[in-house]
């Protein structure tokens, strides 16, 4: 059976005060007020301040200019009646991490608790972009050879100069900051889906971690959806760039995939030649 492709948007905003644009930690009652109308469509993210808003299962990047266009007016509704508005950014400009509060939910306790201040230094605020793929053994082989077109989206992204109040000189901040955290970055290769179930179920028998959801590669097969999982951008600064992105992900996939059927392949590089 061929895939069709299709494409999931995960997009992680600051929440700002609309008069002082200072970040504002009110996930609790944005989580509250929006439940009813997003349902499983928004989710707190690490601190308080951030919002993600998380498409359907997209068939076509039009759907997902009009569908995400629409979820994304709502969302700034909700907000605004908050007196709050959404950022579209890596970093905020002026924000301390030591002064953001981690959000009130188990999953980021946990974090918290065991990664410490690599966790609460971790303000940061990404574009995950799923394309759907119909196995594991043709995501594996796939996302040896998509990792080296990585450090080209995260050029085309990058949306994060300042940090701190300071202009950093890099383009993308953000991920800086990310390369703390722990089983990031470019993943190695590995030869087929055998290998990476393996090295993931030898990290749940070591009790390193519960799920392969902890594995936080720039790109990586989704552990529970069939999905490659683009994790490597910055959130982008306009909707075009953010939809622009999308496409580019789901035609890398369709390109390769077609080659994959042909019994062809782009170089695949070892990360050190990627980083």
């Amino acid at each position: 059976m061929k895939t069709r492709f299709t494409v999931g948007i995960e997009e992680e905003f600051q929440m700002v005060d609309r008069r002082t644009g200072d970040l504002c930690p009110r996930i609790q009652t944005i989580m509250e007020k929006g439940y009813p109308i997003f349902g499983e469509q928004i989710k707190p993210e690490q601190h308080q301040s951030m919002v993600e808003l998380i498409s359907d299962i997209l068939p076509d990047i039009a759907t997902a200019r009009k569908e995400m266009g629409v979820l994304r007016a709502k969302l700034a509704r909700l907000v605004g009646e908050e007196g709050l508005a959404l950022v579209s950014a890596g970093t905020h400009p002026a924000a301390l991490w030591q002064e953001e509060p981690i959000s009130p939910y188990e999953r980021y306790a946990r974090l918290e608790e065991e990664f410490q201040d690599a966790t609460r230094s971790n303000l940061v605020f990404g574009l995950h972009i799923h394309v759907g793929i119909d196995s594991h053994e043709r995501a594996v082989a796939l996302i040896n050879q998509l990792r080296t077109w990585l450090p080209h989206l995260l050029a085309l992204s990058t949306n994060s100069p300042l940090w701190a109040g300071r202009f950093t000189g890099l383009k993308s901040y953000r991920s800086v900051i990310w390369r703390t955290s722990i089983r990031s970055g470019i993943p190695e290769i590995f030869p087929s889906y055998g290998e990476l179930d393996a090295y993931i179920q030898t990290l749940i028998q070591m009790g390193c971690i519960e799920d392969g959801k902890k594995i936080w590669w720039d790109i990586r097969p989704h552990p529970f959806f069939p999905t490659i999982e683009f994790r490597v951008c910055d959130m982008p600064a306009t909707f075009d760039d953010t939809i622009s992105l999308a496409a580019l992900c789901q035609a890398l996939v369709a390109k390769l995939s077609w080659l994959y059927e042909r019994v062809l392949t782009t170089p695949v590089l070892l990360a050190h030649f990627i980083e």
